[in-house]
Order: C-alpha cells, then structure tokens, then sequence
C-alpha cells in the first residue's frame, strides 16, 4: 500500500507530467482562462488517461507482448486514445453542450495531447502491473487538473490586476506557467 501511496505522491507533485516534464502544455494554456472550462477539461483528462492508461496496458500486455507486435505499439495506443475523445465527446455534446462549447477546439486535442500518449508510454516503459498503471495514470491526471485548475485560478487573478502592455495574454501566462512550474520542481527532493 505505501509504494502505491509513493508512487501516487511522485506523479501528482514530483514528477507532474504537466509542470515537471512538459506535456500537454496546448490545451493547458488554451483553457486555463476561465475555471470552469479549466475545471471542465481537467475532468475530461482525468477520464481520458485513466482509461487510456488501463486499456493500453491490456491491449500492450495481452495483444502486443504476446504477439511479438511490441513495435505496432504507438499505432495502437493512438487508436485507442482517439476512439475515448470521440466518446467523451460525444457525452459532453448530448449531456454538457455548454461545457461542450467552452472546450471548444481543445476538446479534440486531447487526443493529440502529449500528456495522455506520455503516460501511456511511461506506464510501458516503467513496466508497471495492472494496477501500479491504473494509479498511476490517474495520478498523473490529477496532477494534470491540479496544475491546470491552480494556473486558471491565478489567470482569473491576473486579469484584475495590472499588467504591462508587452506582458498582457500570452506573455504573462508562459511567465506564470513557468513560475509555477518552478514552485512543483520544490517537491523533486520529497520522494
């Protein structure tokens, strides 16, 4: 139970897959300028990696290893990770459409976004079990949401206040998301 409590600590803060090594930075940025479409995508990753996570560790373990079709793996897993942002999609079109409508273009990159494909293939090359990989992914997605709903929080902050002219939008969001990803990198030395 402690190696899993360990491993669950090193993805949310240690080794945040958002802030820590970089991945998924598109729709970080793209959504991160209100709370709820923040709120919103963070649930969307959270269901998308924990099940991109799982399915690819079956389909990797039981399909690819056993099959000696290892080398087909960023096909598969790329496949698989498509056909569950069509399914999210899909529920958030008929059940959210206004959530819907605020993830806008970033909803469909999930299935491009780095972050998902990433902890696919650490998952693999970690070689983790079952379920070392499923806490894992999730971790790894509530690391993901962590960031991106405290970034929201501090772009909402930042908007009442005042801000330079050359530093206004873009610039002063990458100077913020850099200054906070400074603030994870303190958590390198706890695990």
């Amino acid at each position: 139970m402690g190696d899993y409590i360990v491993l669950a600590i090193s993805c949310i803060l240690v080794n945040n897959i958002l802030l820590a090594q970089y991945l998924g930075n598109c729709p970080f940025l793209g959504t991160s300028k209100k709370m709820e479409t923040a709120v919103g995508m963070a649930m969307a990753v959270v269901f998308v990696l924990v099940m991109a996570g799982v399915i690819t560790w079956i389909v990797n373990t039981y399909i690819l290893q056993k099959y000696d079709l290892v080398f087909l793996q960023t096909i598969a897993f790329i496949l698989v990770i498509a056909a569950l942002v069509q399914f999210v999609e899909m529920f958030l079109k008929k059940s959210i459409p206004a959530l819907y409508s605020g993830l806008g273009i970033f909803l469909p990159l999930i299935t491009t976004n780095c972050a998902v494909m990433g902890v696919c293939l650490i998952n693999m090359k970690e070689e983790y079990n079952f379920l070392q990989a499923l806490v894992a992914s999730f971790s790894y997605a509530v690391g993901y949401g962590l960031a991106l709903v405290l970034f929201a929080g501090i772009r909402e902050r930042i908007l009442l206040a005042r801000v330079p002219t050359p530093l206004q939008d873009t610039s002063i969001a990458l100077v913020t998301a850099g200054i906070l990803s400074l603030t994870f990198f303190a958590f390198k030395g706890m695990v």
